[in-house]
């Protein structure tokens, strides 16, 4: 079961989260906060799997208790805004996951399983230009380890995932199954030495990939 410590100022926010996770059989919300100092007491006393934090909290914001407890529970950035600088400092201080309200209720879940397994996504239009960020910072093309090694199959699938494909749009797009792209994600991961979908983006960026 993975455990959650759910924190928002709104109260609607808060309930509607807590009866779209409740509805997985895998996910418990086991404290509903209403501000940044509940959210970071609740933490420590829970110690929950995942951490799910609006930014803008009275008391103590989102980005706040992220940077205190991301060594001790993974955390999931949730918000309406979706500044740049939201996600580049959430991610910078250990976040592993980036959403934002309008995302839907899968990738809610989603986003909660990924980061109790030790992966991390971000809501796909936020992808992309974060990545895009990342490129502009680094030289046009550089040589990235492991792409090369990559074989055609798993580039198309890298460079999907690169523009913030979700698993199921890619396997649509391939016209291949939700379990073979799965095992490509695996590959792949083994071949660059990343750890998640979005170090693997990132790769695909830096490279000229995308």
């Amino acid at each position: 079961m993975i455990r959650v410590v759910l924190a928002d100022d709104q109260e609607m926010v808060r309930m509607g989260f807590a009866m779209i996770l409740e509805r997985a059989d895998d996910i418990e919300v086991v404290a509903q906060c209403r501000d940044g100092v509940e959210a970071l007491e609740a933490i420590r006393r829970e110690r929950p799997d995942v951490a799910l934090l609006d930014i803008r909290m009275p008391k103590l914001d989102g980005l706040a208790v992220n940077r205190q407890v991301a060594g001790q529970t993974r955390v999931v950035i949730v918000t309406t805004f979706d500044h740049d600088d939201y996600v580049d400092t959430a991610l910078a201080d250990g976040a592993v996951g980036f959403l934002l309200k309008d995302s839907g209720p899968d990738l809610l879940v989603s986003a909660i399983r990924a980061a109790a397994s030790g992966d991390a996504l971000i809501s796909p239009e936020l992808t992309v230009r974060l990545l895009q960020r990342t490129r502009a910072a680094g030289s046009s093309a550089p040589a990235v380890p492991g792409v090369a090694d990559l074989s055609e199959r798993e580039l198309d699938v890298a460079r999907l995932v690169a523009r913030g494909r979700t698993n199921s749009e890619v396997a649509a797009e391939l016209f291949i199954s939700l379990g073979t792209v799965k095992t490509h994600l695996g590959s792949i991961q083994t071949k660059l030495g990343v750890r998640n979908r979005v170090e693997i983006a990132a790769r695909m960026w830096e490279s000229g990939q995308v």
